[in-house]
């Protein structure tokens, strides 16, 4: 009979990332970007906190919990760019990256089972240390890490490993960005005006983002007939994304204008 997988002897401490961040050369902080000129799959952070987060392809940015996860994915911070406190704040933030697939096993301490990891952070438990170690190699003990009950909510849960021949890592790790793992798209964007909505009725797909952009001169807002959501005050430059993953039709407008006036609709399908 193989033995269970357990991780109880090889817990790992976790260090938050911004205290690694620390480290980062200050004398980039003199040269900042505009917040038109960040791009999906950018690495971002303002100036007066070390954090760093994924700019993401639906205008969102996402955080990195510790440092652990971020270097699944990146091997240094050179690729860092800087950008004022306010243009930082101005991007909404969208979730938490998970481990990149296959890279390495985890576990909680609360719960001795020990996971791999696939795309869209799905966890995978593995049934013994034997396949374990086919997977991973003799060291695979060390390639396990310890993650707070915190963030095991980032997560969903996927099929047992029973036999090796059941997971790659080295498959895995095709996923070569966090925009594919997460399966990110860009949203579809709404321009508010004090003419209207550039576009007052939209079609968009189940799971897919929203992003209005307020053009100005004038404070608008995108918020939904009965107040169930709302970007809240825009002011002049100010972005709002929702993801919508009901099917059915939301109606909006601002709450600046009158409804006859500034009202739209976006229906999910």
């Amino acid at each position: 009979m193989t033995k269970a997988l357990s991780f109880t002897k090889y817990l790992i401490g976790m260090f938050g990332i911004a205290l690694t961040f620390l480290i980062v050369n200050s004398a980039h902080a003199a040269t900042t970007i505009s917040l038109s000129a960040v791009q999906s799959g950018d690495l971002i952070r303002g100036q007066a906190f070390s954090a760093v987060y994924y700019y993401g392809q639906d205008g969102l940015r996402y955080v990195f919990p510790n440092d652990k996860i971020y270097f699944t994915w990146y091997q240094n911070f050179n690729t860092v760019k800087w950008m004022t406190d306010d243009d930082l704040a101005k991007i909404q933030i969208g979730g938490n990256v998970t481990y990149k697939p296959g890279v390495k096993m985890i576990k909680i301490n609360s719960d001795p089972r020990v996971y791999a990891v696939s795309e869209k952070g799905t966890l995978r438990e593995i049934a013994s240390e034997e396949i374990a170690k086919s997977l991973y190699g003799s060291t695979w003990n060390k390639k396990i890490d310890d993650l707070p009950d915190g963030f095991f909510s980032n997560y969903h849960f996927g099929g047992r490993i029973e036999l090796a021949t059941q997971y790659s890592p080295i498959a895995e790790q095709k996923v070569v960005s966090i925009n594919d793992d997460k399966l990110l798209f860009p949203a579809t964007i709404v321009r508010i005006s004090d003419a209207g909505f550039s576009t007052p009725t939209i079609h968009v797909l189940s799971g897919r983002a929203v992003r209005f952009i307020n053009d100005g001169p004038s404070l608008h807002s995108a918020t939904e007939w009965d107040r169930i959501w709302g970007s809240g005050t825009m002011q002049v430059g100010d972005t709002y994304t929702r993801y919508f993953d009901v099917k059915g039709t939301w109606t909006y407008y601002s709450i600046y204008d009158a409804k006859s006036k500034m009202t739209g609709a976006i229906i999910v399908e």
